[in-house]
This record gives structure tokens, sequence and C-alpha cells, in this order.
């Protein structure tokens, strides 16, 4: 049993209170999973610029002049920010990839939660309060975002065990349920050149949409194969730089509900997790459909 929790913004003059929001609604669910807890937040994008979010066990010796340490790696042009065990690294977007082997070169203690030019993911051991209150998240704002709080059952109670998870640029998935074929599902990811942090079901899940859309394909239609490929209960509720994606398996054992007006589209695993949304009382409330694909995106409203 998990919480899981997603906020996609039509209104604009929402966006300052993304995070608030959002951490609203994760708290309310916290009773579903108290181990960990996880959040991503979609915003702040900058033209030519991505971002790194980092952690480490041990923040105060691996991140003290860390943009220094990264600037070969970026002919100079990182900036930390350090957020608690957390840390976001921006910089030139042509230089992502040589700071990311950098990254690993530095520290073996520093692991990498997620990148793009406007995820920016947070996740840690212990409940929702705590760790939204650790990194802030209350007064981020963006225009969109998903959060989990876990009950592990499958694997250790672990930072790198919470979710999101985050296998693509500015793509990130959170999961309530078991995958049966994960362990094949990996095999024949790695052979497609698919990296693994962890041996947890669910950065299998989004390591297959990453896969799917590196293909061409888009979220939803990402989605579309994931009901034939992947074996299992699940709920997903996934983000990409622009989008935003529910689905449920076929038999759908797994509580959802859904909220829709036209200021916001909002997921809970209850509907105790939407009630402080502004206008919730007319939205249009529904549980999501077995097997169906629930699909939006910022380019395709624009």
């Amino acid at each position: 049993m998990c919480g899981i929790v997603g906020l996609f913004l039509k209104d604009k003059t929402l966006e300052p209170q993304l995070g608030a929001l959002l951490s609203d609604m994760l708290i309310t669910m916290t009773d579903r999973g108290p181990d960990s807890a996880g959040i991503a937040i979609y915003g702040g994008k900058a033209d030519g610029l991505t971002k790194i979010t980092i952690q480490s066990a041990r923040p105060d010796a691996d991140f003290a002049g860390l943009a220094e340490k990264l600037g070969p790696a970026t002919a100079g042009t990182a900036r930390v920010a350090v957020k608690s065990t957390h840390a976001v690294v921006t910089m030139g977007a042509e230089h992502a990839d040589a700071a990311r082997a950098a990254l690993t070169a530095i520290s073996p203690t520093i692991r990498v939660m997620g990148a793009g030019a406007s995820v920016e993911i947070y996740k840690e051991v212990g409940l929702p309060k705590d760790v939204v209150a650790r990194f802030g998240v209350s007064s981020m704002s963006g225009t969109h975002g998903i959060g989990h709080t876990r009950m592990a059952t499958e694997s250790a109670v672990t930072t790198m065990g919470a979710h999101p998870f985050s296998t693509g640029a500015d793509q990130c998935l959170v999961h309530n349920g078991s995958l049966s074929n994960h362990n094949n599902l990996r095999r024949e990811l790695v052979r497609k050149g698919m990296r693994f942090e962890t041996q947890n079901d669910t950065e299998v899940a989004a390591a297959y949409l990453t896969a799917e859309m590196n293909e061409g394909k888009d979220l939803g239609q990402a989605l579309s194969g994931a009901l034939d490929d992947l074996d299992g209960f699940f709920t997903f509720v996934v983000g990409t730089q622009s989008g935003f994606g529910v689905l449920r398996d076929p038999v759908a054992c797994k509580p959802a509900v859904m909220a829709e007006t036209d200021r916001y589209v909002a997921f809970g695993s209850e509907y105790r997790a939407l009630v402080n949304l502004p206008g919730i009382e007319t939205a249009r409330v529904w549980e999501p459909e077995p097997a169906t694909v629930y699909f939006w995106d910022h380019r395709q409203a624009a």
C-alpha cells in the first residue's frame, strides 16, 4: 500500500502554489506509506540550461566546492543550489552528459535523482511532512508535479528505493502496486542500453516508458504499450517536461480518483488527498477506468 498524488495545472495563476498544493495532498496520504516520500516538481525552465538533482548521505563533504570541481566538465557554467541532502546543479545543456560523468568521478556517494530542463526531484526516508519541510517544497512553483509516499514491501527502505523514479530527461514515474515480470523486462531494457540504479520494479516501469519514448512515442503511446508489456498490478502517474499521464492495469485493484476543473487536473490514491484543492466542490470527479490511458500535455493545450 502506497499513496500517490499528482497535479497538472492549466491555470498559470496557480503555478506559484504548486508546491504548497502538492505538499498538502501528499501529507494527507501519509498513512498509506510512512517509510519514505518524494516529489517531482516541473518548473523553472531556462533556455539553454539543464538541471541535475543529486543526493548524498554526506552532503557537507560532497557538495563543498562542487561547482568548481565541475568546472572542467561544464566550461565553468555549473551552479549548485544545496537543499539539505540534495542539490540542484544547473549548467549549459550541452555539458549535461559530461557533468553527469564528472559527478560519478568526484564522489561515489553522489547519486542522481533526476535530470532535465525543468524537473527537480526530492526524495528521502521519512514521513511526507518531514520530507517536504526538509526541501522547502511548499514554496516551490511550477506547472505540474507528482508525489509518492511509500510502504516498502519488496525492497529495503532507502532513499534510492523511494519514488519518483527517473530514467530519462524530464521523465519520472510513481507507482502503487507490484510488477511480476520486472526481472525479465530489466534484462531486455539493459540490452537496449538502459541503466539501473536499483532492483526496484518501479524503476523498470520508468525505464520501459523512457525506452519507448526514445523510439519516438509520446507519453500516451508509451503508456498504451505498457498494458501489453507489463504484468502485475499497478497504478502509474507519470510526468514529462510538458505532460502528465495516468494508467491503471486491467484489474485496477489499487485505489485511484481524479478530478478536473478548468484550472487543473488532479490525481490521488483517495479522494481525501484532493479535498483542499481550489474549486474541488465543482470539479468533475471520477475513478479512472482500468486499462485506460489518461494523458494531458501543455503543448497540446497551447
